[in-house]
């Protein structure tokens, strides 16, 4: 039997069309994107999959980008009075990764972060504010290099639901916003590598109240 490419390459975006479509079923049945689905309680940081990625630009050739892990912390969340909200959350600054093992080691160093005398970053908010059903604006204090500043934050979220691993009810959101750097004491190479330090926060949070699946 002859088979024509025609229907060779038919075949393959069919296939390709299935599998995009049991993957975003089966992602839609894990987390719910509804905000009603979200449950009140008291949250830990899930650290495994909590990232905190920030970029700047490098001499105006780039924008690069390292990462922040092995975060901890808690959220107190209770969708029917939002406003009473309140997260705290602490990062390990010698958590620091680029892709380059050198620049990742002078990150961490005096002239940077200063991971020896500053071994942690910490956030904790003073107020949240509901945009529309699944966004606030959530707006705290930043601790870094030892300086603390005001920083408004902008939270959407992802969505919530059983993690099928461990069973933890959980949810997520994605979270920006900018610093500047200078503020915190952080200054080497300005003006020439960016002020401006771009946040993109993956925040995952596990239920730790009584009851919890």
């Amino acid at each position: 039997m002859i088979i024509s490419s025609r229907t060779l390459r038919a075949a393959s975006l069919a296939a390709v069309f299935a599998a995009a479509t049991v993957s975003t079923g089966h992602a839609q049945g894990v987390a719910s994107t509804s905000p009603t689905a979200v449950k009140a309680g008291t949250y830990h940081v899930e650290p495994g999959h909590t990232q905190v990625e920030f970029s700047l630009s490098h001499f105006g050739f780039t924008n690069y980008t390292g990462l922040f892990s092995n975060a901890s912390g808690t959220l107190v969340l209770d969708p029917a009075h939002p406003a009473a909200s309140k997260l705290t959350v602490t990062i390990p600054v010698d958590s620091v990764q680029t892709t380059v093992p050198k620049l990742t080691d002078e990150l961490k160093a005096k002239d940077w972060f200063d991971a020896a005398q500053y071994p942690n970053a910490t956030f904790e908010s003073t107020s949240v504010t509901l945009n529309g059903k699944s966004s606030a604006t959530v707006i705290g204090n930043l601790t870094l290099h030892g300086v603390t500043r005001p920083v408004t934050l902008k939270a959407h979220l992802m969505g919530s639901g059983v993690n099928p691993i461990d069973k933890a009810f959980t949810v997520g959101f994605e979270v920006t916003g900018t610093i500047r750097r200078g503020d915190f004491g952080i200054k080497q190479y300005l003006p020439v590598v960016g002020d401006d330090v771009h946040l993109r926060i993956a925040g995952a949070f596990e239920r730790q109240d009584a009851g919890t699946p």
